[in-house]
């Protein structure tokens, strides 16, 4: 899996070009924050009226499809719920992951922009969660590029740690 970073901006993901945009909804999150909430205002609170009707909820292992278009470039978008904030681990934050993985594969998605679980709300450091990423996606070939969503800072500091694993993993010679 080749990983790729962007900004938390509609213009950087009006720009992504892939066919699906994955974005998390934690339980009792009131609007909803981060890619969703940049879903939601393009799309004229759509998510907000989801969440109102009890459609979408937030729940741990909750998966919701709506469409982007014509407001946004992608077909999809893909909500996964994260549970209730308080409760979220690295294991909900494996399980959340392991969903999007076996989602795209279901439906065929090769790339991706993704909003990592847990992210928006700094429920998990973005080495952690691109580590457990990495170790969940190794096994499978199915994933061609992601590109997560993030603050800048924490994409540099996950650029140094990608960076580092390669040199750990390079033959001397």
């Amino acid at each position: 899996m080749d990983l790729r970073f962007a900004n938390a901006t509609l213009r950087t993901l009006d720009q992504a070009g892939t066919e699906v945009l994955v974005a998390c909804l934690a339980m009792g999150e009131r609007p909803p924050g981060g890619v969703a909430g940049l879903v939601d205002w393009r799309l004229a609170g759509r998510v907000s009226n989801l969440i109102q009707a009890g459609f979408a909820t937030g729940e741990l292992g909750e998966v919701l499809m709506i469409p982007g278009k014509p407001r946004l470039p992608f077909d999809k978008i893909l909500l996964f719920g994260l549970g209730p904030p308080a409760d979220f681990d690295e294991a909900a934050f494996d399980r959340v992951t392991q969903k999007m993985l076996d989602t795209l594969e279901g439906l065929r998605i090769r790339t991706a922009v993704v909003e990592l679980p847990g992210r928006h709300l700094a429920l998990i450091t973005p080495e952690r969660a691109v580590a457990i990423l990495l170790e969940s996606a190794g096994q499978r070939q199915e994933h061609d590029v992601w590109t997560l969503v993030d603050d800048p800072e924490s994409q540099r500091e996950v650029r140094k740690q990608l960076i580092q694993q390669r040199r750990r993993a390079a033959p001397y010679g």
